[in-house]
């Protein structure tokens, strides 16, 4: 009776985890079909400067969005610009992503500035909120400004750049204002006409840099974004006064000159807005089908956060310094193994964020000759030459060491490690100037002044002690003993004392 019961308690358990199985199969089943046929939109964010951080975090969103084969991708951008080759990497897997990009200014009060404008003319659908605003894309690299903003001081100088403008603006801007053949011809025709000379001095207003790096890179950036904007159908014309003129347009003034696409308040607004619109794939063209998209977002995660906190300039610049003063300290006391420990790490992970960074690395050699030359000065002491030359040189290192515009270390910063660095030399300077004139501890000078007892009644030649030593003495006075007595003299392994009390 028992075993016909426990076999039945066996039958049972094993039909309900059969039946468990097969519910939880079809579950899952039922769950992947349903994951397979939703159909979404994925929703990022870029929030700040683009930097590596930003360049990896949507080339991973691309990828997913690929993976989970997502009718769109929307990015919800708020930006002041940042590096030229993380912008142009991320418009470069935009325009060859197989997933549309939308690139959505948003919330209000938001900005597409710099490398921003950019990016939304390399989306396939370009789109802000209310109260935004877009432009300032004139390059800008340290120590040069802007590109073309001083006037030039030759008259001439001046009249040739406005006739290679006017010369590029007729190959260039033939939907707008005429060629410039068309206004050269006009010019021509009315050399008499007092409106010639300031239609000329306007045109030859137009920025094309001073120098020929400024040139370089300016013209670079102009028909760069001029492929983009006729690649997708908008402003070309405009796009290249935003780079050359630096200047700005409100989201509704951006929708009326063809510069964006959409103007929508919310996500919502926005895909229902561009549904059934074209857009221009790599490998021809496709209309959206935006309706009933069910949002998924992907925010940035923490390694996202963690790049983001060590390609910053000024931590990235903190790290170094503590790194070489740790290995610093570690050399200096060897064994310690903290402070070693510390600056490994943190020497590390600053190079691998100057790895990612535009650094200057003659910038980077002037501060590291400028901590060597510091560190120098406390262990070789040279009376300030070698730590002010130190100090000179890691300040100008440290101002020099970033090239991009938004992405520059905190003169604050700077000036504090400077000067905590110029208070560690000072003290040290003053710590070896107080051992100078202290009195020698060792040696003959140490037993000079220094007192002592007799160790015998003597007149003339006898013995003393003398810091706890015993000492052959000569003395001219007589003494007894334990009369307190002081060396005036060394001679060999002889003091010559006399008593204290005379």
């Amino acid at each position: 009776m028992r075993t016909r019961r426990v076999a039945f308690v066996h039958r049972f358990l094993l039909l309900t985890s059969l039946l468990c199985l097969v519910l939880g199969g079809g579950l899952l089943a039922w769950q992947t079909q349903a994951q397979e046929s939703e159909r979404v939109a994925l929703v990022m964010t870029i929030d700040g400067a683009i930097g590596p951080a930003t360049g990896d975090y949507f080339q991973r969103g691309l990828a997913l969005a690929v993976e989970r084969d997502a009718e769109l991708v929307v990015v919800q951008m708020d930006t002041p610009g940042g590096l030229d080759a993380t912008m142009r990497s991320m418009i470069r897997n935009m325009l060859t992503s197989p997933v549309p990009v939308v690139i959505y200014v948003s919330p209000s009060g938001s900005r597409a500035a710099s490398a921003g404008t950019y990016l939304l003319y390399g989306s396939h659908v370009a789109a802000m909120a209310p109260a935004t605003h877009l432009g300032s894309a004139t390059p800008v690299q340290m120590g040069g400004g802007f590109p073309g903003m001083d006037e030039p001081d030759d008259e001439n100088d001046r009249r040739g750049a406005g006739d290679e403008d006017n010369e590029a603006g007729g190959e260039a801007n033939g939907n707008g204002n005429g060629s410039a053949e068309e206004e050269a011809g006009a010019n021509g025709e009315s050399n008499g006409d007092e409106t010639a000379p300031e239609e000329e001095e306007d045109a030859d207003t137009r920025r094309r840099g001073e120098t020929a790096m400024e040139r370089k890179v300016l013209e670079d950036a102009v028909y760069y974004i001029r492929g983009l904007a006729e690649r997708h159908g908008r402003n070309a014309d405009w796009a290249e006064e935003a780079v050359r003129e630096a200047v700005n347009l409100t989201s509704r003034e951006a929708l009326e000159k063809n510069v964006i696409d959409v103007v929508a308040v919310d996500i919502e607004d926005l895909l229902a807005q561009i549904d059934g619109r074209e857009v221009v794939m790599e490998h021809g063209e496709r209309i959206l089908d935006t309706a009933e998209l069910t949002i998924e977002r992907f925010d940035p995660d923490w390694r996202t956060q963690l790049l983001q906190v060590i390609t910053n300039p000024n931590v990235a610049y903190f790290l170094m310094i503590i790194g070489f003063y740790g290995l610093i300290f570690e050399l200096s006391n060897p064994g310690s193994l903290v402070p070693g420990t510390i600056g490994i790490i943190c020497l590390l992970l600053a190079l691998f964020a100057f790895q990612l960074l535009p650094i200057n690395y003659a910038g980077l050699a002037l501060i590291l000759v400028g901590l060597a030359l510091i560190v120098g000065e406390a262990l070789m002491p040279s009376f300030g030459i070698l730590g002010m030359g130190g100090i000179v040189a890691f300040v100008i290192g440290s101002v020099m060491l970033m090239d991009a515009d938004n992405l520059r270390i905190s003169l604050p910063l700077i000036g504090g490690i400077a000067l905590v660095a110029a208070i560690f030399m000072l003290w040290t300077l003053t710590r070896f100037m107080g051992l100078r004139r202290r009195p020698a501890r060792t040696g003959h000078e140490q037993l000079l002044g220094s007192q002592g007892r007799a160790l015998e009644r003597f007149e003339g030649r006898g013995h003393v002690r003398v810091m706890g030593e015993r000492w052959n003495a000569r003395s001219t006075s007589p003494l007894h003993k334990d009369q307190i007595v002081r060396v005036v003299e060394v001679d060999g392994l002889t003091l010559i004392v006399e008593p204290v009390d005379t």
